[in-house]
């Protein structure tokens, strides 16, 4: 390249990391929504630090030059409007950085939901020595939705403590490294029942949009706990709220929701067996420097030419891997 490539940037409620080294690389254009287009006017790279903005498609006619697109995020659900995936532009996301918070998230939720910490804690509040019996993991067993990075260093972790885990992706398979077996998610219904947990990791695409249906909610068995840390329209939330509101689901953990924030007036706030998270399974106290020297990792494999890691298949939605 004979001139300096041109990187916009698009910034969002956290400061952007990493830049001043990014800086000496290539010409740095950092810029709100509202700048979007004149920041992509010429720009070679766009960063999106941003990654919930919906900025972009209003600015694509801008972006005449741009080769490539880094997400500093796993999901790109949001992003892949059909000018971007008609296009040449090559988008990566941030595949890996996420792997080992969410698996932490994940065994927290399980350990929570075992140990009965919610009602400890309600306990707690109004000063009374509530006694309980918890449950232990070790032993149960463990379907993790989605067989991608996220997915392995989940059951990894949970293999780990004595869960008996398999998985569930694309494709059935018998012997897996991670999951020993995987079953295919178009059998979720006819297999779910044999799990006490169901764990949710797996990208939002419009072949996993309302995966775990009404139907699948129905065959969980009563003694279960669902965790859902992948996003929100993976599930029927209508058929989880009623099976809940009766009692004959033991629990859930949800992170993740059809609408964010959840409306104050969703019955999951106050139903005593779910635990609600603000979405951020996925943060630990590394996770914005851990973004930002992965794209400086990128950039400097951009420069030189060489292939980049965790590209996004636009058309499937997600990075491809073994699952």
């Amino acid at each position: 390249m004979t001139r300096r490539p041109v990187i916009a940037v698009l910034e969002g409620g956290r400061p952007v990391r990493g830049l001043e080294r990014v800086a000496g690389l290539a010409d740095v254009r950092v810029t709100g929504a509202n700048g979007l287009a004149r920041a992509l006017d010429g720009a070679d790279v766009l960063y999106l630090w941003d990654y919930f903005s919906g900025a972009l498609p209003a600015a694509w006619h801008a972006a005449g030059s741009l080769r490539w697109l880094h997400v500093a995020a796993a999901g790109v659900d949001k992003l892949l409007f059909p000018g971007l995936v008609a296009s040449d532009v090559v988008v990566t996301n941030a595949h890996g950085v996420f792997d080992q918070p969410m698996a932490e998230y994940v065994l927290g939720a399980m350990l929570h939901a075992a140990k009965g910490f919610g009602p400890l804690r309600d306990a707690q509040r109004e000063a009374r020595w509530a006694w309980r019996e918890g449950r232990n993991i070790a032993g149960s067993r463990a379907l993790v939705v989605g067989t991608g990075s996220i997915g392995r260093a989940t059951a990894r972790l949970l293999r780990a403590v004595g869960v008996r885990v398999e998985g569930a992706g694309r494709t059935a398979r018998e012997h897996d490294d991670d999951f020993g077996r995987v079953h295919a998610t178009t059998d979720l219904a006819a297999v779910v029942g044999a799990f006490d947990y169901v764990i949710l990791v797996a990208p939002l695409t419009p072949a996993t949009e309302n995966l775990v249906s009404a139907e699948v909610v129905a065959a969980l068995k009563p003694t279960a706990v669902l965790i859902n840390a992948g996003r929100g329209r993976l599930v029927d939330e209508g058929a989880l709220v009623t099976r809940l509101s009766a009692g004959t689901l033991a629990g859930a953990v949800l992170d993740t929701f059809a609408v964010e924030p959840l409306p104050q007036d969703s019955p999951l706030w106050s139903l005593p067996s779910v635990l609600v998270t603000p979405h951020m399974a996925s943060n630990a106290d590394s996770w914005l420097d851990d973004l930002a020297a992965q794209f400086e990792r990128n950039l400097l494999l951009w420069l030189d030419g060489r292939p980049l890691p965790g590209v996004v298949d636009k058309a499937l939605g997600y990075v491809p891997s073994a699952g």
